[in-house]
């Protein structure tokens, strides 16, 4: 009896050692075995001895808390079901007051998740006491815990319970300590809705109203979100009076964050508010942040354009855009700052299907072509990227021939990320201009990037050779690339001929079975004796790639004989990868 005993206290004996032991790995291992030992404890034990034993070990590694306070958020089935769910709270508790930020923000999230598993009377007699007291803690590590879980618990328990967890919040929000009023204001949306109307408009409104007054910028940005949950749940007047004044003061604070943020959030509080207050007060406001004196707002403001535009409403959207959008358009054009630019580059083109082709061609295009012309290589390439939406409206023609230039100097820039970006837009660009621009204009760009000194260049540039193939078909390549490329497999250097055999693996894929035989495969059979070695075994491996797509007589009778002569090679990975083609086409 006490031997079956000692054997069914087993895995804990060995949880406890493995806990106590130096290396953390093996500790943190133990505790992602947790759930196994659950299930061979079964759901008694787990309750009466495993959760009690990790309630009394929290004092780990941050690493092993973390993964801890993961696990315990799954446990519901391992301790018996909803039921139970509650045995889950004292550890989970522990782990939500630790220093360590991210082990808190895992234990709330375990909470979270568990507490919809509780009954309502579980909830009352359990969850909302652990609020409590994670609220009222000595340490704020655990009162700023408390904030994430009153949006779970409020909508399920009585309305005695509700008006305590209103009291708990509201003191939260008032806290001495700066950290606990920022959490506070970061859950403050989740919080209003989950509140009735009433109490939103008693309770809530005046702690937004002082949480965007306080003295702490990081708690005023933070109030900036709650704005857009709780004016969301409102009605016209009720913005007006309660939000409008407070979302004022934002966009005007002191604090270059706090209107980072209002910038940020500006499409969302559009949203919220409605398009009549939109027009009166928001586009305004917008006007303020696109001549923000601070580069970033200037730059969250630019990004919004494109969207705010396209949410105004239809009877107005034009005259709000040429009146008072645009001005400010034209001055963030030669912004002073490079981010800001780019910023707008990224989002500018698509103010053309909104304004249509006059407006386009009159007042955008001018910008576009100054920006196609400025220094700084993301804002041209921004402008290049979103071609498409200007296609639509005016052609590409318009923008031809100053896009040239612009191409030309991203294709041939000294950073060898621009140079990867443009030849990833090259596609889209192609199939705008058309073949016959692009056979004049830019074909041999693609050519040249064949031969880059850097391999990432060269690797993106044969996959833009199989994409253009795709959009300008077969006869295309076999008049205007192949030749190009064959011609690549006499060059000097071996790196240019083995990016000359991947072109012909990605070529032959779009242009089919006859013109790889016809123009390609001789081409590879005579590489076949090529001086160095590893254009040798890429020879093989493109053999074994055509190989699949090419008859069995052509297999036989071309690409046997060179295998078997490659196989024989002195180099050791020729010989290896002539035999792996070999088994993979099953000439053996």
């Amino acid at each position: 009896m006490a031997e079956h005993q000692d054997d069914s206290l087993y895995p804990i004996a060995v949880l406890i050692d493995e806990l106590r032991n130096e290396d953390v790995q093996l500790r943190l291992n133990s505790i992602k075995k947790l759930s196994t030992i659950a299930l061979a404890l079964g759901v008694e034990r787990t309750r009466s001895e495993l959760i009690l034993f990790l309630t009394d070990t929290i004092y780990d590694e941050d690493e092993v808390l973390l993964a801890l306070a993961e696990q315990l958020g799954q446990f519901t089935p391992l301790v018996g079901g909803p039921e139970y769910v509650h045995c889950l709270l004292p550890p989970l508790e522990s782990l939500a007051t630790v220093e360590e930020t991210v082990v808190r923000d895992k234990a709330v999230d375990s909470l979270r998740t568990i507490a919809a598993q509780h009954s309502p009377s579980d909830l009352e007699n359990h969850f909302v006491p652990l609020v409590k007291r994670l609220s009222g803690g000595d340490w704020f590590t655990s009162r700023t815990s408390a904030c994430g879980l009153f949006a779970v618990a409020y909508p399920r328990v009585s309305s005695s319970v509700k008006a305590e967890l209103r009291q708990h919040f509201r003191n939260l929000c008032s806290d001495d300590t700066p950290m606990v009023r920022r959490a506070a204001a970061g859950k403050l949306g989740e919080f209003a809705k989950a509140v009735e109307m009433e109490y939103l408009k008693s309770d809530l409104i005046p702690l937004f109203i002082n949480l965007a007054s306080d003295e702490q910028d990081s708690v005023r940005l933070l109030a900036v979100e709650a704005c857009v949950s709780i004016a969301s749940l409102l009605g016209h007047e009720d913005i007006e009076a309660l939000i409008l004044p407070t979302l004022r003061l934002a966009t005007e604070d002191k604090s270059w964050r706090v209107r980072y943020m209002v910038a940020d959030k500006f499409t969302e509080l559009q949203k919220a508010v409605g398009p009549d207050i939109t027009k009166a007060e928001l586009v305004p406001a917008f006007q303020s942040l696109l001549k923000d004196c601070e580069a970033e707002v200037r730059a969250a403001s630019a990004h919004k354009i494109k969207e705010f535009c396209q949410n105004l409403n239809a009877d107005c959207r034009e005259q709000v855009i040429m009146t008072y959008i645009l001005p400010c358009v034209k001055e963030l054009v030669s912004d002073g700052n490079q981010h800001v630019k780019s910023a707008l580059a990224s989002v500018i083109m698509g103010l053309s299907p909104i304004l249509g082709k006059e407006n386009t061609i009159e007042h955008l295009l001018p910008l576009f072509l100054t920006q196609l012309k400025d220094e700084c290589p993301e804002v041209r390439l921004n402008i290049i990227s979103n071609l498409d939406c200007v296609n639509e409206v005016i052609g590409i023609k318009q923008l031809s021939q100053s896009l040239l230039p612009a191409i030309v100097e991203l294709a041939e820039d000294t950073k060898w990320r621009v140079r990867l970006a443009i030849i990833e837009y090259m596609p889209l660009l192609a199939g705008q201009l058309g073949v016959e621009f692009f056979d004049e204009k830019l074909n041999s760009l693609c050519m040249t990037w064949l031969v880059d000194h850097v391999f990432a260049i060269r690797d993106a540039a044969t996959k833009n050779l199989q994409k253009l193939v795709e959009k300008f078909g077969t006869e295309w390549a076999q008049q205007t690339v192949i030749p190009k490329v064959i011609q690549m497999s006499r060059d000097a250097n071996y790196l240019h001929r083995m990016t000359c055999l991947f072109c012909i693996n990605l070529l032959a894929q779009e242009c089919g079975p006859d013109a790889t035989i016809k123009l390609m495969l001789p081409t590879i059979l005579t590489m076949s004796n090529d001086g160095v070695a590893n254009v040798r075994f890429n020879v093989a491996k493109s053999l074994q790639k055509l190989g699949k797509g090419l008859d069995s007589a052509t297999v036989n009778s071309q690409i046997k004989p060179c295998l078997d002569k490659l196989k024989t090679d002195s180099d050791i990975d020729v010989a290896h990868f002539a035999y792996e083609a070999i088994d993979a086409l099953k000439l053996s």
